[in-house]
């Protein structure tokens, strides 16, 4: 690589909203994140299904189905 034209890729500590805190390596810096994978719904299973106008619950009387939790 030719000296001086890359940015620095220093030792990076990542603070997250839910208090997760991991040390990483970035150009940037540290950082404060809004959501990590620790508190992401997707990597949790804790995905929430929003409901706009009873459209989840008509979709599960239409086909037989059980809502998960119930």
């Amino acid at each position: 690589m030719k000296k001086e034209i890359h940015p620095r890729y220093v030792m990076t500590r990542v603070h997250c909203a839910c208090g997760n805190e991991f040390v990483t390596r970035s150009t940037v810096g540290d950082m404060r994140i809004d959501i990590c994978s620790n508190c992401h719904p997707f990597f949790t299973g804790r995905q929430k299904l929003i409901d706009t106008a009873g459209r989840v619950d008509k979709f599960m009387r239409k086909y037989g189905l059980e809502k998960k939790g119930e």
